[in-house]
């Protein structure tokens, strides 16, 4: 075994707000293309279409007096009670988001002070030496966020590290475009601890930020509809654009953090993958194994939720790994001994990936 410090996640939590909103609540929405076109055919074959690419059936809204630091605090609280870690041990609490807090009803975001300090305070940690900030990374914003923690604690500057993925991105969706059926709300916390005389956790990571042309593929914009009377922005893309660039980029990235590791896709249990659209992610996992010469795909290597609670965001790969950790996934667990590649995408625009041994 090493005796150098490994970073090892020694709790997870998560929280998936119980508010259920299934395709048919868009049955009444008034759809209109990017340019301001109205899109003319009947909802019901558009929900289809979406469903078809997507896998999205229906997606979890946050209650209308949880704003995204409530979600974060309440996965941050499930990690600390499934372990028996004393909150005022944490060295660092990593929050990451993308829009802050946003009030039902409005689109306007407050990150002052940070959902990090935020969090922080509602967990009543009064230690001055936990330090609390926010990572805004785009979807990959968790995972970034566990790389930054392995820094923290493989340089000493560390013990244990709690990182917090949250969004509640049903406040910033526009009911005129039906990319606004992806998102959903929720949180997904991971608790790092460094350990050393193992062989386990984070064995490689790396990360890539591509902004030559695909810097604005996901960004803030007005409404759809040319006559909606708001000033509010919401979130849009450009889904061909980051379809192509996620296909393109993500299995090489993730092939790089294996070559890395010094294993092959062979030798990896699971791939937990942003939960952004269910085609998509099932491209992907397709061109991986290609790199490897591999035609015949295991899908079963990669759970997925997305159908059930769409696309969270930073809280995505989290709750995914909580699931399966607490044997809330079905057909899928993690033994020890297993490699597991996590992997994301998203806003920036940004990927990353991990390699972790359990």
């Amino acid at each position: 075994m090493s005796s150098k410090i490994q970073s090892i996640i020694v709790a997870t939590g998560n929280f998936v707000p119980e508010n259920i909103v299934s395709n048919d609540e868009f049955l009444q929405h008034e759809f209109y293309e990017k340019d301001g076109e109205k899109i003319i055919r009947e909802n019901s074959d558009v929900i289809t279409k979406f469903r078809d690419i997507t896998e999205i059936e229906e997606r979890r809204y946050a209650n209308p007096d949880h704003n995204a630091s409530d979600l974060g605090y309440f996965a941050a609280l499930n990690a600390l009670e499934s372990s028996t870690i004393d909150p005022e041990t944490l060295d660092y609490i990593i929050v990451a988001h993308n829009f802050g807090d946003i009030e039902h009803g409005g689109t306007r975001a407050t990150v002052l002070p940070t959902l990090a300090s935020r969090i922080k305070h509602r967990l009543g940690i009064k230690n001055p030496d936990c330090v609390a900030y926010d990572l805004p990374f785009g979807c990959p914003g968790w995972l970034q966020g566990m790389i930054q923690a392995d820094y923290f604690i493989r340089s000493g500057d560390a013990q244990r590290v709690l990182v917090i993925g949250t969004e509640t991105l049903s406040r910033v969706t526009d009911p005129h475009d039906r990319d606004s059926m992806i998102y959903s709300d929720g949180a997904g916390a991971t608790i790092l601890e460094g350990q050393a005389g193992t062989d386990k956790g984070i064995l490689t990571h790396k990360t890539q930020t591509h902004t030559s042309a695909e810097a604005f593929y996901l960004y803030s914009g007005k409404s759809s509809k040319p006559d909606f009377v708001s000033e509010d922005l919401f979130i849009k893309m450009d889904g061909r654009k980051i379809y192509e660039y996620a296909l393109t980029n993500v299995p090489l990235v993730i092939k790089q953090t294996l070559d890395k590791a010094g294993l092959d896709i062979r030798d990896v249990k699971k791939v937990l993958v942003h939960q952004a659209n269910g085609k998509m992610d099932e491209a992907i996992l397709k061109r991986l194994f290609r790199l490897y010469d591999i035609k015949e795909v295991p899908f079963t290597i990669m759970p997925m939720t997305i159908a059930k609670y769409g696309n969270s965001s930073v809280a995505t790969v989290p709750t995914l790994l909580d699931l399966i950790l607490k044997h809330q996934l079905k057909d899928h667990e993690i033994n020890s001994g297993d490699i597991v590649v996590l992997a994301s995408v998203g806003a920036g625009m940004n990927i990353n990936s991990m390699v972790y041994r359990f």
